[in-house]
């Protein structure tokens, strides 16, 4: 390739960024436009070798950035020459993956092909592991190459899990997919889960949380969250959060005193055991209550204590001036 002949080209041509749109093309040069995208337009140079000429310097570093991470492998075009504003690299044969599953099956072998991508995503340091299928092209010999990777680095919002991916598969192909993780690979799919349902509850407290929807709906679903209509299961929870804060400060002053967090913890354990020892040999559990009766109880069990404790004090003093 004459990469001086292909700056006097380049010179010729122009791209402009458009918000929320394509960018606007001008091309002065007898190169033949292949495509064009939010951050740049691409030209024919030879039958092996195409340009993309970007919109701004900024996507141009960091499409060659991202590129540069995986040339050592074979997932990604080779790059032939840059510039400020373009990239020479090698051009991408096959059909795309969305074409592809139009008239063909997501096959158990495609989808190991597809982890492996994911995987090499990850271990090259592509900070968004995920890419729409329309970017991912099956070679005639079946392996994967991938185009557009500028967005897989310097990125301010990372999905833990392959989300793009996933959407532009479609629901049918997207649980084919998933149920092909869950065989080959059962530990990741588990992880997607998790964010999958994480997401779905994110997006259900926003939609009932933004303030043009129904206030009164809000409301409504919010009693969901009230504890203490149940008596039993609030004095449950009560008595729990009591343990906690109790465990908590009584750590802190004894680590205050030059105590070690292991031995406090454990007579923290030990004491809560013995109450609830003692609580069970009285007839009840420690951490449930029969309502009001079993308050009267307590209390009339704390009076008695109290009052054989001052009385106890009485006595001492009086063995003390006597």
């Amino acid at each position: 390739m004459d990469t001086e002949q292909l700056k006097k080209w380049i010179k010729d041509i122009k791209v402009n960024n458009l918000e929320n749109a394509d960018v606007e093309v001008e091309n002065n040069s007898p190169l033949e436009m292949l495509g064009k995208g939010r951050q740049g337009a691409v030209f024919k140079v030879t039958d092996d070798i195409c340009v993309k000429v970007f919109g701004n310097e900024e996507d141009c570093e960091r499409e060659h950035y991202a590129l540069s991470l995986g040339q050592h492998t074979d997932l990604f075009p080779k790059i032939h020459a840059k510039g400020k504003r373009y990239i020479a690299m090698d051009i991408i044969k096959g059909i795309d993956l969305r074409e592809y599953l139009q008239s063909q099956p997501l096959t158990p072998e495609l989808s190991y092909k597809l982890i492996e991508m994911l995987i090499t995503f990850k271990a090259i340091g592509y900070e968004r592991i995920d890419h729409h299928k329309r970017q991912i092209f099956i070679q005639p010999e079946g392996n994967l190459k991938v185009i557009d990777v500028a967005r897989t680095v310097w990125r301010d919002r990372v999905y833990p899990y392959p989300r793009k991916l996933l959407t532009s598969l479609g629901e049918e192909n997207k649980e084919i997919f998933l149920k092909h993780v869950q065989e080959m690979a059962p530990e990741v799919y588990e992880e997607w889960q998790h964010y999958i349902q994480m997401e779905e509850l994110a997006r259900y407290i926003t939609e009932h949380a933004l303030p043009e929807n129904d206030k009164e709906k809000l409301r409504e679903i919010s009693n969901q969250l009230i504890t203490t209509d149940d008596e039993e299961k609030y004095v449950k929870q009560l008595e729990g959060l009591v343990k906690k804060v109790f465990k908590e400060e009584w750590i802190k002053v004894m680590i205050a005193r030059g105590a070690k967090p292991e031995k406090v913890m454990k007579k923290v354990d030990e004491y809560w055991d013995y109450r609830e020892r003692r609580g069970s040999s009285k007839g009840y559990s420690g951490s449930r209550y029969s309502g009001s009766s079993r308050r009267d109880s307590d209390r009339k069990r704390y009076e008695g204590e109290r009052s054989h404790r001052s009385s106890s004090r009485r006595d001492n003093r009086k063995r003390r001036h006597s």
